[in-house]
C-alpha cells in the first residue's frame, strides 16, 4: 500500500531505493553487502557461530549442578531448539543469498520480523518469548563477533539504499562518509541539526523530522525521498515512481552543468569578486573542499574530533596531526579552525559527571562552546597549541564560538597569548600573526558589535545559532522545528547590522551558517553586503550559478524592501523580486 509521510527537507536532491532500517542498537553492528562469490561463505561463518553456540550450552548443561533448579535445564534446552528453528535459521541464510545482507544484518533483520510476531501474540507467556531469542541472537553475534575473517570482508557499496532511523548522533553520522547511500531519513531533526549538516555534507538527498517513519516503513520497502520538500514515499504508483525518476534524471543532468562552473573565478556581473569557501567536519574533507573549487575553508568544526573519545579528550600530537593534514590538503589556500564548540546537540562522552552538563536544565543555554573551554583551560590551550603548530603549515585562522561578552574576549585572547608563550619556550614555529576571529551567533554580539570589531581580526557569521537564539528555538526539538525561520524580520536585521557594521569598520565578515549554502538566499546576502560565504562543499556550485548571475546593483532595492517588510506575506512578495533581478 502507498503511503506519504512529511518531514522538513535538509539535503536536495531526489533518491529512489530499498529502506536500509537502522535500530538504535543496531548501529553496533555491522551492516555491508557480501560479494555474490562470497555468499556461501558468509553462510558457513553463520553455520560456524551456530556450532560455537551449540558448544557453549551443551557446556553449561554439562556443568549443571545436581541440584539446580530443573527450569535451568529447560532455559537451556529453550535456547537450543531455538537456535536450530527454521525460522531463525533458514530466514536467515536466505537473507544471505537472496539479499547479500552480511550475517550479522541479517540475523538482526530477521530478529526485527519476529520480534513484530511476538509483539501481536495475545497470550503473555507466548510474548515473553521474544526475550529468549534476543538472548539466543545476541549469543550467535558475541560468536560471530570472536570469529575469525570478518576484518577480511569488504564493505559492498549500498548504492541502492536509503537509510531510515528514528534518530542518528552526530559521531554515528559520520561512519556512513565510508557508505555509499542514496539519501536518508529520520523521525527526529530539524534543518539545522548537526546531525542534518553531517548528512548534508555527504550531498545526499534527505528528510528528517519525518515522525513515526522509521516504525511505518519496513526493511526494503521501495521509497523515494523528495530532498526539495522533505517527502518520503513508500511503495510508489507506477506512474509516481515514473514522475520521480525523471526529475532525479533531469536534476543529475543539471548537477553535470553545474561541473563547468568549478574553476571559473567567482565573481557577479558587476565584477564583484566573491569568495566561495567550504565547512569541513574532518581533515579529509578538505579534498572535497578542494574538488568543489572553494578557495579556503571558512569552517572547520573541529568537535569530531572529540567525538567517540571515551573519557578522555585526544592529545595534542593527535590534535596538531588532523589540523595539520588539513592545511596541508588545502594547499596554501586558508584554512578557519573552530575551537571546539560542545553543548546542546553536541555533548562530548566526557563532558558528563563533574561539570554537571548531564544535568543542565538547558544545555543550550548553559556550559557549552567558548564557554567551556574557558572553563577547561589546560584543554583548551592544548587545542590552542595544536592549532597554532599547524599554522606553521599553511594559512590558518582561529575562530571563537559563541562569545557575548568583553572578558570572554580578553580571557581567550589571554590564553592564545600563553598558548604562544608555551610554543617559543619549548621553540616550536607557528604563524606569530595567525588571525583570530569571532562567531556571531548570539544576538547580544550582533547587538554589542563594537566589542568585537576593536579586539578581533574577522567575524564570522553563524546563522544556525543566531536563529535559534534569536526566536528562542531549541533547534534539536523537533516540537519547534517548524518555527525555526531564517527569514524571520529579527534575523534579517542582525544580519544586515553585522554585515554593515562590519565593512565600516573594515572587518571581513563572512556567513558559515546553512543560509550560505542555501541558493534561494544567496541574492538577499550579496544584497546585504557579504562577498564571502562559507558552506559544505556539494552545496557550492549551485550558490556560485547565483552568484555568476547577479549583479549588487540592481539588488539594492529589493532587498532594501525584505529588510523593511515584516509580515511575513510582504517579506516573500519581497523576495521574489530579489530573485527576479
Amino acid at each position: 500500500m502507498s503511503f506519504t509521510l512529511h518531514g522538513i527537507p535538509v539535503s536536495r536532491g531526489i533518491a529512489i531505493g530499498r529502506a536500509y532500517l537502522i535500530a538504535p542498537a543496531a548501529l553496533d553492528v555491522d551492516h555491508y553487502l557480501i560479494e555474490p562469490a562470497r555468499i556461501e561463505g558468509e553462510v558457513e561463518r553463520f553455520r560456524a557461530a551456530q556450532r560455537r553456540v551449540h558448544e557453549e550450552l551443551d557446556t553449561l548443561r554439562a556443568d549443571l549442578a545436581a541440584d539446580a533448579p530443573s527450569e535451568m535445564g529447560a532455559f537451556i534446552d529453550v535456547h537450543a531448539m531455538i537456535l536450530n528453528d527454521a525460522m531463525l535459521v533458514q530466514e536467515t541464510i536466505d537473507l544471505i543469498r537472496t539479499r547479500r545482507y552480511n550475517v550479522e544484518w541479517a540475523l538482526t533483520e530477521q530478529l526485527e520480523r519476529l520480534s513484530r510476531h511476538f509483539d501481536d501474540i495475545e497470550d503473555e507467556y507466548l510474548r515473553e518469548r521474544k526475550a529468549d531469542i534476543e538472548q539466543v541472537v545476541e549469543r550467535v553475534l558475541k560468536a560471530l563477533a570472536g570469529a575469525t575473517g570478518i576484518a577480511d570482508n569488504v564493505h559492498g557499496a549500498c548504492d541502492e539504499m536509503i537509510v531510515v532511523a528514528h534518530d542518528i548522533a552526530p559521531a554515528d553520522m559520520m561512519q556512513f562518509k565510508t557508505q555509499t547511500f542514496q539519501g536518508f531519513v529520520t523521525d527526529l531533526g530539524g534543518r539545522t541539526s548537526h546531525t542534518a549538516i553531517v548528512a548534508r555534507s555527504l550531498g545526499i538527498p534527505a528528510a528528517v523530522g519525518v515522525q513515526h517513519a522509521s516504525a511505518l516503513i519496513r526493511q526494503d520497502d521501495l521509497i523515494i525521498v523528495d530532498g526539495d520538500h522533505g517527502i518520503v514515499i513508500v511503495d510508489p504508483a507506477p506512474i509516481v515512481l515514473e514522475e520521480y525518476s525523471y526529475r532525479q534524471s533531469e536534476k543529475e543532468l543539471e548537477q553535470r552543468k553545474l561541473q563547468r562552473l568549478k574553476f571559473s573565478p567567482t565573481q557577479t556581473l558587476c565584477g564583484t569578486r566573491i569568495e566561495l569557501c567550504a565547512n569541513i567536519e574532518l581533515p579529509d574533507d578538505a579534498r572535497a573542499a578542494i574538488e568543489s573549487g572553494a578557495t579556503g575553508v571558512g569552517l572547520f568544526r573541529t568537535e569530531f574530533l572529540f567525538m567517540n573519545h571515551k573519557d578522555r579528550m585526544p592529545e595534542e600530537e593527535e590534535q596538531f596531526g588532523a589540523y595539520r593534514r588539513a592545511v596541508e590538503l588545502m594547499n596554501g589556500l586558508p584554512v578557519t579552525i573552530r575551537t571546539i564548540d560542545v553543548g546542546a546537540d553536541k555533548p562530548l562522552d566526557s563532558m558528563g559527571g563533574g561539570d554537571g552538563y548531564e544535568t543542565a536544565a538547558n544545555p543550550a543555554l548553559g556550559l557549552r562552546a567558548i564557554r567551556w573551554s574557558l572553563s577547561e583551560p589546560q584543554m583548551f590551550l592544548t587545542q590552542l597549541r595544536a592549532i597554532l603548530r599547524a599554522s606553521a603549515f599553511g594559512k590558518v585562522k582561529i575562530l571563537i564560538p559563541m562569545l557575548a561578552h568583553a572578558q570572554e574576549i580578553d580571557q581567550t585572547l589571554d590564553l592564545i597569548r600563553e598558548a604562544k608563550r608555551q610554543l617559543d619556550d619549548a621553540g616550536i614555529a607557528y604563524d606569530p600573526n595567525v588571525q583570530i576571529g569571532a562567531m556571531i551567533e548570539i544576538p547580544a554580539a550582533a547587538i554589542a558589535l563594537p566589542l568585537f570589531l576593536k579586539r578581533l581580526d574577522f567575524l564570522s557569521i553563524g546563522t544556525n545559532d543566531l536563529i535559534q537564539y534569536t526566536l528562542a528555538i531549541d533547534r534539536a526539538d523537533n516540537a519547534v522545528a517548524h518555527l525555526y525561520d531564517p527569514l524571520h524580520p529579527a534575523v534579517l536585521h542582525l544580519i544586515a547590522f553585522t554585515l554593515r557594521e562590519a565593512k565600516r569598520a573594515g572587518v571581513p565578515v563572512s556567513v558559515c551558517g546553512e543560509m550560505a549554502g542555501d541558493p534561494a538566499l544567496t541574492r538577499l546576502l550579496l544584497g546585504m553586503g557579504l562577498t564571502e560565504f562559507s558552506m559544505h562543499p556539494s552545496q557550492l556550485l549551485e550558490v556560485k550559478q547565483e552568484v555568476l548571475r547577479s549583479h549588487l546593483k540592481t539588488l539594492e532595492k529589493p532587498v532594501a524592501d525584505v529588510l523593511a517588510s515584516f509580515e511575513p506575506e510582504e517579506v516573500q512578495a519581497a523576495l521574489k523580486r530579489v530573485a527576479l533581478v
